[in-house]
């Protein structure tokens, strides 16, 4: 019998109310993980006619959020005091990630854990995407190819010396590539990832150039 099921059966039997679920508190974390989107393969999953879809864009990388991250598992949608950002921010952020809905989004889930304002949040996700150079060969990608997790990874260390491979993750989903995700301490600094977050993709992806 699991270990909670069991204690909600001795509790019920002995009249106890059960005991609270920890909650994630705003700013307890240990490090963040930069995720970049691969634009492409969104747009053809799931875009569709979203903005940042128009062919003119040619959008290649984009941030899809900046998350705190405990070294196993990771905080979310958290309460904190500090204020949220405006409409006017939010839309600030279009050029880094697509869109404004994403960035109010990402705001609610990952933000308000981080124990940052809503601005001060986006200020920290601008000023790690800034830490990271994408790497010539895929921001210029000529045609779709096919591409092992190995190779992309070797693309972002040559790019940025001071990245490893156990600080990057390369994800696929429905057989393209999806997203890169490296791992900074919280003053932004590369760091290595915790074991729950080294998952590359294990077979050759789809990249679709931009």
């Amino acid at each position: 019998m699991k270990r909670p099921v069991l204690r909600a059966m001795i509790c019920a039997a002995l009249m106890l109310p059960l005991p609270a679920a920890a909650e994630d508190v705003a700013g307890s974390f240990d490090y963040y993980v930069l995720s970049l989107s691969w634009s492409p393969s969104w747009c053809a999953t799931v875009g569709g006619d979203a903005p940042q879809c128009e062919p003119r864009r040619q959008s290649g990388f984009v941030v899809h959020g900046l998350w705190p991250q405990y070294e196993r598992g990771w905080p979310d949608f958290c309460t904190t005091a500090q204020r949220d950002p405006t409409r006017r921010e939010s839309r600030g952020m279009e050029a880094l990630m697509g869109s404004a809905g994403l960035a109010w989004y990402q705001w609610q889930k990952h933000g308000r854990c981080s124990g940052l304002s809503g601005p001060d949040y986006y200020r920290a996700t601008t000023e790690a995407a800034a830490t990271v150079t994408i790497p010539p060969v895929l921001a210029r990608l000529p045609r779709d190819m096919r591409l092992g997790a190995s190779v992309i990874e070797d693309a972002f260390i040559e790019t940025n010396p001071a990245l490893t491979r156990d600080g990057i993750t390369v994800t696929c989903k429905d057989g393209r590539l999806q997203e890169v995700r490296i791992c900074l301490t919280r003053d932004l600094e590369p760091r290595l990832c915790g074991h729950d977050i080294r998952r590359d993709c294990r077979t050759p992806m789809l990249v679709e150039a931009p």
